[in-house]
């Protein structure tokens, strides 16, 4: 089977959205980008540094929240597209102590503190071999 990885300039856009955080007959993509890692309010919150009370995943959500969410949908598809697809092995990437993040932090506690650009950074440096 022919490798995911890519190492060209495209290599930070997954090939797909493996995860299904963007159906086409879905206005609840937001929610689906939250869900992938159970992230509460008061998670979302903290890592984009809105309030909770700016917090909503309607057509009216904030720009800045739009823009972060699509940001971890490329996080979670990058990872996902690591492990063939599979959703089950990308979740618990997310949710295991990684010692090349420094020990005992998990990505889902980065992107939680809002440290989502150095994990991107991370993922794209494994990506093309460079961990």
């Amino acid at each position: 089977m022919e490798s995911l990885v890519r190492n060209d300039v495209f290599s930070n856009m997954p090939l797909n959205d493996y995860l299904h955080l963007y159906p086409k007959s879905s206005a609840n993509y937001r929610e689906n980008i939250v869900d992938f890692l159970n992230l509460k309010k008061e998670d979302v919150a903290k890592a984009t540094g809105l309030s909770v009370a700016s917090i909503r995943y309607d057509h009216r959500a904030n720009k800045e929240l739009d823009e972060r969410l699509s940001e971890w949908a490329v996080l979670f598809n990058l990872v996902a597209e690591h492990f063939n697809a599979d959703r089950e092995k990308a979740a618990m990437w997310f949710r295991t102590p990684n010692p090349l993040l420094g020990g005992t932090i998990t990505p889902r506690d980065m992107i939680r503190l809002g440290r989502s650009r150095k994990l991107y950074k991370f993922i794209i440096q494994a990506r093309s071999g460079n961990v």
